[in-house]
């Protein structure tokens, strides 16, 4: 008969430790097929303008420097630029501040799994008055002292608190995915700016050198004119050919102004505390290697935020479906309570009691299915918004490769034009010298040699510029890896690396 009431001890504390362990409701989380990943990317394949072996297959990380890429080309007063990006650009704190934000509710979630403990000591005098009506009671000082101390548990039977931990580690996940896509931008952005600025700069310098040109002729004009041997028409072409590069000349500044304004921004600095010194842009169209197209799921910041998302919202259906179930609580209080100071906290004061109690709806009319709905159609909006945040990644890559290969055809072409334009000019100068054709032909070539000369400057912006836009689209050699794991209760350090910002320990709490 002893052994009885042990098994049965046994038992119940198997079933009680059964229930506090609880199972979770809803379904198990599984990644999303992406959308059709091919080989290969089709415009670094031969036959897409690819014949040169402009493009080969390789990691990103091949050509692409970890965290600052932007040293990929090779311009000291970009890299100081950018430091300065990461140090002080106000988009970028809003960013970090946002992820902060997310980890300190995933402290939120996570406190819930443990018991609430609070204490509300009281101590109270009350003095009948004299004038009582109750006969039976006398006029007395009276006085109730308590230290109560109050514990509630809520048990996560459904697995409804553990959910609700998961999304929210899931969601800091996410938003730490955005500071890194935050960060990949706003130094693409600036490195944009930067080359504009100083094609505007190059831009300016060929349009002063063809200034002095255009005087030059304009005096010749002039001379020949004094000798007999050029008309008033020839003198007035020559003035205007030199008046109308002039305009263009002053106008490069209103383009060089902006550009040197947003850089300023950008850097956290007002645009009239800040200034560049004019230099004509020298930079060269580095060789970027695409990697595969199964690499940007891991390389691109963007997608893995959209796939945290994903995640997260596949916990709401489990919270939702537990909320079928009934809620469990379980509560205990205990502390002392007297009537005077001297006897508050002697062991007769003592005060105790427990208890639990169930709570389950028993009509609703359809909120809780409703919600349950409402959730596995947001599930299903972050699904597709995952699967398109995929497509728009390898659309910009493919434009970008297409654009360099392109560029880089187009870019040879150019130079022979700028060739043939040069010495189209100096045949009609000559001839014009030597009387052999008018002056028009002469302004005709200038105008033709000016032309391409500028658009073989813009040739080359447009190409550093799709150099930059490959490598953001490839993920600025950033990785998934590099999310943080944000396991375990209470305040920890993990390790974030963000383009641009490095690696350092952040703890989760200030």
């Amino acid at each position: 008969m002893s052994g009885r009431p042990g098994g049965g001890q046994r038992r119940v504390v198997g079933a009680v430790g059964l229930l506090l362990a609880g199972c979770s409701v809803g379904p198990d989380y599984k990644a999303p097929p992406p959308v059709a990943t091919p080989a290969v990317y089709k415009e670094a394949l031969p036959g897409a303008g690819n014949e040169t072996g402009l493009w080969r297959q390789a990691r990103p990380a091949d050509g692409v420097p970890r965290g600052k890429w932007w040293e990929i080309f090779g311009d000291p007063e970009l890299d100081a630029l950018e430091d300065q990006v990461t140090a002080a650009n106000q988009d970028l704190k809003v960013a970090e501040a946002n992820f902060r934000q997310a980890r300190a509710l995933l402290g939120v979630q996570q406190a819930s799994q443990y018991p609430m403990l609070a204490v509300s000591p009281s101590a109270t005098l009350l003095r009948d008055s004299a004038n009582t009506p109750y006969f039976s009671v006398p006029h007395a000082t009276t006085g109730q002292f308590e230290l109560p101390f109050d514990l509630s548990y809520e048990v996560d039977v459904w697995g409804q608190i553990r959910r609700s931990v998961t999304a929210a580690r899931e969601q800091a996940q996410a938003s730490s995915a955005d500071l890194a896509t935050a960060s990949l931008s706003l130094h693409a952005e600036l490195a944009i700016d930067f080359v504009e600025l100083r094609n505007a700069d190059a831009q300016q310098k060929l349009l002063n050198d063809t200034v002095a040109a255009y005087a030059d002729a304009l005096k010749l004009t002039e001379d020949r004119l004094a000798g007999g041997g050029a008309s008033e028409a020839d003198v007035e072409q020559a003035r205007t050919q030199l008046q109308t590069t002039q305009v263009q000349a002053t106008d490069v500044a209103v383009t060089r102004a902006q550009y040197e304004h947003a850089i300023a921004v950008l850097i956290g600095k007002p645009p009239g505390d800040f200034g560049l010194p004019p230099m004509p842009l020298s930079l060269e169209p580095p060789a970027v290697p695409a990697g595969m197209p199964s690499e940007l799921l891991q390389r691109r910041p963007d997608i893995a935020a959209a796939e945290r998302r994903v995640a997260a919202a596949n916990e709401q259906i489990g919270i939702a479906e537990a909320a079928f179930y009934p809620a469990l609580t379980l509560s205990a209080i205990g502390g002392f309570l007297g009537t005077a100071a001297n006897n508050w906290l002697t062991w007769p004061s003592r005060i105790w009691a427990v208890g639990g109690g169930l709570s389950q709806p028993l009509f609703d009319a359809g909120l809780r299915r409703s919600q349950s709905d409402a959730t596995v159609a947001s599930y299903q909006a972050t699904v597709a918004a995952y699967r398109q945040t995929t497509l728009t990644a390898f659309q910009q890559v493919e434009d970008n490769l297409a654009a360099l290969q392109i560029l880089e055809r187009e870019a040879q072409q150019q130079k022979a034009a700028v060739a043939s334009a040069e010495n189209s000019l100096r045949i009609f100068t000559n001839r014009y010298v030597g009387g052999v054709d008018p002056y028009l032909q002469v302004v005709t070539a200038q105008s033709v040699a000016l032309l391409n000369a500028r658009n073989d400057l813009d040739i080359r912006r447009r190409r550093l510029e799709a150099d930059v836009l490959l490598i953001k689209a490839l993920g600025g050699g950033w990785s998934t890896a590099e999310i943080p794991a944000l396991t375990g209760p209470g305040p920890h350090v993990f390790q974030v690396t963000l383009p641009g910002i490095g690696s350092g320990a952040m703890p989760t709490e200030p």
